[in-house]
């Protein structure tokens, strides 16, 4: 047994001294212990090391040994962090993609709020009206049937943050300068509220491409979600859907979609939420990127697969 030597670095939290676990043990056990003898939830708890001046959080579902401890160590000193209020990351997803379902019928049924009669509305417009329906629609449905989840929780604050996204950028900024009146404006606010209209093959042809990368998209998370049927902890190299080009394409597919969502209505704010979006995947793609290589290493390498986009990035 080792001697595990547990300070605080939280009010909420009291030191802690256990030995009854060795390096073999998973620092689970630990937090299912300092849970107990606080009275506090164990998802609110972080386990860390010291390294190099910098507090290293420990993985849970991995043992002390995996998580850099010496082998046979029977002294060493951790710390604990009380990470506040949680909530579950399935409950965010569900709020986070629940905010265009309030914005864009509110702006697409209601013109009172563009101060004109009511109105008829164009194709295109009723074609975009449809098409994010539809895309947050299957947002919805894959959080409560398809994604499976590595941590059970998150800070509750951060459902705010996390919310901005979706309730501002493509809730209010694509309902209400997409869905105006396209024939009431004139000078800069015709160019404000600007929607296209474009021929029949076009419009049918960006169409399908969306719901090319929709359906894309949609396998994409399909097959992660498979890969974690028999444990949801373990990581396993992906293949098919456009693995084989990138690292993660369902980004880039999601991307995709917005890139067709963007040509189709030609307005400002649709571009600036393809552009954000986008950045945003990019930065979470890198990341994954070198997850992969940091687990997998050579056999993940020789696969040369981009990050993001097929070929390119």
């Amino acid at each position: 047994m080792a001697s595990i030597e547990v300070k605080s670095r939280s009010k909420s939290i009291k030191p802690y001294s256990s030995n009854e676990l060795t390096t073999d043990s998973y620092v689970q056990e630990l937090i299912d212990e300092l849970s107990i003898d606080n009275h506090i939830s164990k998802h609110r708890l972080r386990i860390t090391k010291l390294h190099n001046g910098k507090q290293v959080p420990l993985v849970a579902h991995e043992t002390f040994a995996q998580n850099g401890i010496p082998k046979g160590s029977e002294n060493f000193q951790l710390y604990a962090k009380d990470l506040g209020p949680q909530i579950s990351w399935r409950t965010v997803f569900l709020v986070e993609y629940f905010g265009p379902f309030i914005f864009h019928p509110l702006f697409y049924f209601f013109s009172i709020f563009y101060g004109v009669k009511p109105f008829p509305h164009t194709i295109t417009q009723t074609i975009a009206f449809n098409l994010v329906l539809l895309h947050f629609l299957k947002r919805e449905y894959e959080t409560v049937f398809v994604h499976k989840f590595s941590n059970a929780t998150m800070p509750i604050f951060n459902i705010f943050k996390n919310s901005t996204h979706y309730w501002i950028l493509s809730g209010f900024n694509l309902a209400y300068f997409v869905y105006a009146p396209t024939n009431h404006y004139t000078g800069i606010l015709s160019y404000v509220f600007h929607v296209n209209e474009l021929p029949n093959w076009a419009t049918i042809s960006l169409v399908l491409l969306w719901a090319f990368a929709e359906f894309s998209n949609f396998t994409t998370h399909k097959i992660l979600s498979d890969l974690r049927n028999q444990d949801a902890k373990k990581y396993v190299i992906p293949h098919g859907c456009g693995f084989d080009l990138v690292s993660c394409p369902n980004y880039f597919f999601e991307s995709l979609s917005w890139f067709a969502y963007a040509l189709l209505v030609g307005n400002w704010s649709a571009w600036v939420f393809f552009v954000v979006s986008t950045g945003q995947m990019w930065l979470w793609a890198v990341k994954k990127h070198k997850r992969y290589l940091k687990t997998f290493g050579d056999d993940y390498k020789k696969l040369k697969r981009k990050v993001m986009i097929p070929y390119i990035l």
